[in-house]
Formats: structure tokens, C-alpha cells, sequence
């Protein structure tokens, strides 16, 4: 099922909702640039186990309205709490990518964890994706900087070379248009607007205040959010388990699918 949530602003966001009768309920946030789509090899299996997993396009991505304003991490956590109250969900296990596992953490502070009951941090950018003065560790700021300029200069440029340090392991010409493509869905200013984010907004807080068991899966090659980030989370976040994934980079949902799929379900089983 696939429908349109009312949040903030009477903005739109849209929901893949699969097999809503399943025993369990996994919530999906993607990262930037993509959309919901880029977990559809945990949607192919997943569902078959018994689980329902639904993802959300966040504003300004895939088939979600794009507004001009909205993409701070508070009102992207409210967002997320939209769905949740509209769907009536609980006892949930939320999984964040990338940016999507700062949105997650924000929801979690922000929220108090309301209807989680475990927490996945994929790759996360969090809790800085840059360097700060108090935080030598993440990207440089120069380089969030030009991704935004590129951004705004040629953006399908910009999305080509951010996807060839996306993956670790091969993938086929075919797969990378696909990935493309999904990074096209968005607006130019809601792409430049996320990046902003980044440079804006840390989750310190917000990590600390996690309350519910959580699995750290980062890639040991990510050159997007580096393995030391994942590190860093396992310090911060009470009762979570760090799980390197030794032959990943970024898109660690794909690098290695089936070990993916396989530590979820082990998780959210225990």
C-alpha cells in the first residue's frame, strides 16, 4: 500500500506500507540524496518473514512534496512522528541511514522515543557529520561546502561522483543509473538545504538520550560518514552494539544485503 501523510504545513510525505498485517513493524529512513527505494532489497525480503516495513520518502525526496523550508532535523523528527501518530504504530523498530539515522536520533530525543522499541543507526551522520572545534573527527567542512555548491552549480554532476564513493563493492552500470536517478527525484533546494543541515545541527543530546536497544551497522569503508562516527555512537548511546561490516562502504544496505537482512532480523528478534 502506498499513501499520503499530512504533517507540518500541510505538507506531504509520502508512505510505502508493506504487508501491513505483519507480526512485526520495521520503519525505514533513507539518507540523502535517495528515497525510500534505496531499501528495497531489505523490502523484497523482509516482508516475507512476517514483518511489515514501511518507508517514508522525506520531504523533499522521492515522491514527497518538496516545500522551500522544513528540512531542519526538528521538523523532519516531527515528520516522522506525523506517521507514526496517522499509522497508529507501535512497538517499532526504527531503522536511519545516513542523514536518516540523524533524523532518527533526533526523533528520539526530541520525541522521547515515543512507539520505539529498538533502534537501528545505520551509517549514520551523527552526531556531527563535520569537524568542529570540539569534535576533530567526520568530514571536513569544506567538503559538505562543495557538495552544496555543486549542488547548485550541476547537480547531476555532483550526484554522479557522490554516487561512485557511495558503494564498496562493485556495482553494475545499470544499478549506479538506478541509484542516479533515485537522487534526481529530489529538488535541487531541498539537496542543498539537507547538506546545510549537516553543517547547522549536532545530536549529541539526542544520542544520549536513547533509551531503547540499539545496533550500530556501519561500514568499514564508508567515505561518506566515516567508521569512526559508528564508534563514537557506541560510546554515547547506552545498551547499543557496534557491528562493523568489513566489506562495505556507505550503502552497507547493498554492499551486503543478506548480512544486512540477517543482523536485522536477529536484532529485532531478540
Amino acid at each position: 500500500m502506498s499513501y499520503y501523510i499530512k504533517c507540518s504545513t500541510n505538507v506531504k510525505v509520502y508512505v510505502e506500507d508493506l504487508n501491513p498485517e505483519g507480526k512485526k513493524t520495521i520503519l525505514f529512513i533513507h539518507g540523502w540524496p535517495g528515497s525510500h527505494k534505496l531499501f528495497e532489497y531489505q523490502f523484497d525480503k523482509l516482508p516475507k518473514q512476517g514483518y511489515r516495513c514501511i518507508g517514508i520518502d522525506t520531504r523533499g525526496f522521492g515522491n514527497s512534496d518538496k516545500p522551500w523550508t522544513g528540512y531542519d532535523y526538528n521538523t523532519l523528527a516531527d515528520d516522522v512522528k506525523s506517521v507514526i501518530d496517522t499509522l497508529g504504530l507501535c512497538d517499532i523498530t526504527l531503522v536511519g541511514h545516513s542523514t536518516g539515522g540523524a533524523i532518527a536520533a533526533r526523533y528520539m530525543g526530541r520525541h522521547k522515543g515515543y512507539g520505539i522499541s529498538k533502534l537501528v543507526l545505520v551509517s549514520a551522520a551523527a552526531p556531527s557529520l563535520i569537524k568542529r572545534s570540539n569534535f576533530p573527527y567526520g568530514l571536513d567542512k569544506e567538503t559538505v561546502l562543495q557538495l552544496i555548491e555543486g549542488t547548485y552549480d550541476d547537480r547531476p554532476k555532483m550526484l554522479r561522483g557522490f554516487g561512485d564513493i557511495f558503494f564498496y563493492q562493485f556495482i553494475s552500470e545499470a544499478f549506479s543509473d538506478w541509484f542516479f536517478q533515485l537522487g534526481l527525484q529530489a529538488a535541487g533546494w531541498s539537496t542543498a538545504a539537507i547538506a546545510n543541515t549537516w553543517l547547522n545541527e549536532v545530536l549529541f543530546c539526542d544520542l544520549e538520550a536513547v533509551n531503547v536497544p540499539t545496533l550500530i551497522i556501519h561500514g568499514i569503508h564508508d567515505k561518506v560518514v566515516p567508521f569512526e562516527l559508528g564508534e563514537i555512537q557506541n560510546k554515547i548511546i547506552k545498551n547499543s552494539k557496534l557491528l562493523p561490516f568489513s566489506y562495505s562502504g556507505h550503502g552497507v544496505f547493498y554492499d551486503q544485503k543478506d548480512k544486512f537482512n540477517e543482523e536485522l532480523v536477529k536484532f529485532i528478534q531478540k
